[in-house]
C-alpha cells in the first residue's frame, strides 16, 4: 500500500507528460492556444502542450483540391447549362498565412467551394452558351483572379482553377451535335474540292508546259532551217555568183565565135588574158573608141 501511494505521484505526471506530447508532420504547421489565446507557432518536429490548458490546431499546408460540383446556372442566352468546377490551392507555410486560414475564414475548403460556384454564376451568366464553350481559358482566368482576390486575406494560394464541365440540355446538344456534324462535313467537301483544284491546274499546268515545249521546239528546228538556208545562200553567193557570170560570158563568146564575129571586151575584164589570143579579141582602149567615134 506504501508502495502505491508512493509511486501514484511519479505515475501521475508520467501520465501528465504524457498528454502533452505532440508531433508535428513535414506536412503540417501547428498553432499553439492558451486558455482560449494565441500563444505560439509550431514547426514540424516534436512539441509538448500543457494539457487542458493548452490545445494545438495542425494545419496542412501541401497542395488541396476542392469540387465546385455541378450546379445548374442559366446563360445570358437563357438556357440551363451544368458546370462544375475544381479549385487548386494551399495554405502558405509562414505564421502568418496560418494564422489568417484559421482566424479569418471559419472552413477553408466550404467558403473555396461557395466562392467559386457565386463566382462561376457571375461569369457565365454574362455569356451565350457558345461562349461558354469556346471561351473556357477567358473564364478558368476570371474565376482564377476572382479567388485570388477574395481568398487574399484566408493565407491561402490559389495554385489553378479550372472547368470541369460545361453541359447544356440534352435537346440542345443533339441540336450542337448535328451542327457540328455539318461543319465537319462542309469543310471535308471543302477539302476535297480544293485537292480536285489543285489536282486539276497541275494538269493544266503540266499541259502548257508540254504545249510550250512543243512550240519552243518548232521555232528552234525552223531558226535552224533558217540559218542553214541563210548560210547556204551566203554560200552561193559567194562562191557561185562569179563562176556563173563567166559561164555565161564564155556561152556568148562561144557564139561569137562560131559567127566569127569580133568582141570588144574590157581591158581590165579576166577574159582578155584568158582566151583574148584564140579569139581573136581586142582590148578597147580609150584611143581607138575616140577615132571610132
Amino acid at each position: 500500500m506504501m508502495l502505491y501511494i508512493y509511486y501514484s505521484p511519479i505515475l501521475l505526471i508520467l501520465v501528465f507528460l504524457f498528454f502533452g506530447i505532440r508531433i508535428i508532420r513535414p506536412t503540417h504547421r501547428g498553432l499553439v492556444e492558451r486558455l482560449g489565446k494565441y500563444h505560439k507557432f509550431a514547426e514540424p518536429g516534436f512539441h509538448w502542450i500543457i494539457p487542458i490548458v493548452d490545445r494545438m490546431f495542425q494545419v496542412n499546408t501541401t497542395e488541396q483540391m476542392v469540387d465546385a460540383e455541378p450546379r445548374t446556372i442559366i446563360t445570358n442566352d437563357n438556357l440551363n447549362v451544368t458546370v462544375d468546377a475544381q479549385v487548386y490551392f494551399k495554405i502558405n507555410q509562414d505564421e502568418n498565412n496560418v494564422k489568417n486560414s484559421q482566424y479569418n475564414v471559419d472552413d477553408v475548403k466550404h467558403q473555396m467551394v461557395s466562392l467559386a460556384r457565386t463566382t462561376l454564376r457571375n461569369i457565365i451568366g454574362t455569356l451565350s452558351l457558345k461562349s461558354a464553350n469556346s471561351e473556357r481559358n477567358k473564364i478558368n482566368k476570371e474565376l482564377y483572379d476572382t479567388l485570388m482576390r477574395e481568398a487574399s486575406n484566408w493565407g491561402v494560394e490559389i495554385i489553378r482553377a479550372e472547368l470541369k464541365q460545361i453541359e447544356p440540355p440534352k435537346d440542345v446538344q443533339s441540336t450542337m451535335n448535328q451542327v457540328v456534324k455539318a461543319e465537319n462535313e462542309k469543310i471535308a467537301a471543302i477539302d476535297f474540292a480544293t485537292a480536285k483544284e489543285t489536282e486539276a491546274d497541275g494538269q493544266k499546268r503540266a499541259t502548257i508546259k508540254h504545249a510550250e515545249g512543243v512550240r519552243t521546239s518548232r521555232i528552234l528546228h525552223a531558226e535552224g532551217e533558217a540559218e542553214a538556208i541563210r548560210l547556204v545562200n551566203e554560200s552561193a553567193n559567194k562562191y557561185f555568183v562569179g563562176n556563173a557570170q563567166l559561164l555565161k560570158r564564155l556561152e556568148t563568146l562561144e557564139n561569137a565565135l562560131d559567127e566569127n564575129t569580133t568582141i570588144v571586151v574590157p581591158s581590165n575584164s579576166d577574159l582578155v588574158n584568158v582566151i583574148g589570143d584564140l579569139a581573136g579579141v581586142l582590148p578597147l582602149n580609150k584611143t581607138n573608141t575616140n577615132q571610132k567615134t
